[in-house]
C-alpha cells in the first residue's frame, strides 16, 4: 500500500517480541498490551531528528529490574532532592539506582552520608585529596578530610527521569 507521497506501508503488521501478546500498528500509533511486568524493547537507536520505524526492530520483552539492578542485593533506590546535581542531569525528585557493589572511582557519582545527612555529589580523588562537588555553580565542593563522619554508601549507576 502506498501513501500519497508514494511511501509503501504495511497494514497492520504483526511484531515479533518473545511470546508475550504481538503488538500491533493499527491507524500508526503502536498498540501494545502488557503481559505481566515486562515492557516491550524496541532495539534501535531514536532519532531526535527526521523519525524512523521502529517496527522491525522489536525485540524480546524487557525487564527492566535486569537492566537496571544487574545486582539486586547490593542495590537501592534513592529520591533525589534539591539543584545541586542538575548540571549531571539530576534533578529534583529523581529516582536513582545506586549499587553497593561497585567500587567508587574518581569521577563517580555517589550517594554518601555527611554527619547522619545524605547527599549525592560526584566524588572526586586527586592525589591525596579526596572531596564531593556539586554539579550546580551555586554549591560548594565538600572536603573530605581526616576525622570527617562520611560514609560513600554507593555508586548512583542510573537515574530515573520523569519527563512531564
Amino acid at each position: 500500500m502506498e501513501d500519497a507521497g508514494g511511501k509503501e506501508h504495511v497494514a497492520n503488521p504483526t511484531i515479533k517480541n518473545g511470546g508475550a501478546p504481538n503488538p500491533t500498528i493499527n491507524g500508526g500509533a503502536p498498540q501494545f498490551k502488557a503481559s505481566g511486568p515486562q515492557s516491550v524493547y524496541i532495539n534501535v537507536p531514536v532519532s531526535a531528528g527526521f523519525p524512523s520505524p521502529a517496527g522491525d526492530y522489536i525485540e524480546t520483552p524487557l525487564d527492566l529490574n535486569e537492566l537496571l539492578i544487574p545486582r539486586p542485593a547490593a542495590t537501592f533506590f534513592i529520591r533525589a532532592a534539591g539543584e545541586s546535581m542538575d548540571g549531571a542531569g539530576i534533578a529534583d525528585g529523581d529516582l536513582l539506582v545506586v549499587d553497593r557493589s561497585l567500587k567508587v572511582r574518581s569521577g563517580d557519582i555517589v550517594v554518601a552520608v555527611i554527619d547522619g545527612e545524605f547527599t549525592v555529589k560526584r566524588f572526586i580523588k586527586s592525589g591525596a585529596t579526596v572531596r564531593l562537588d556539586p554539579a550546580n555553580p551555586d554549591f560548594q565542593p565538600i572536603p573530605i578530610v581526616d576525622g570527617s563522619d562520611v560514609e560513600v554508601w554507593g555508586v548512583v549507576s542510573y537515574v530515573i527521569h520523569a519527563t512531564r
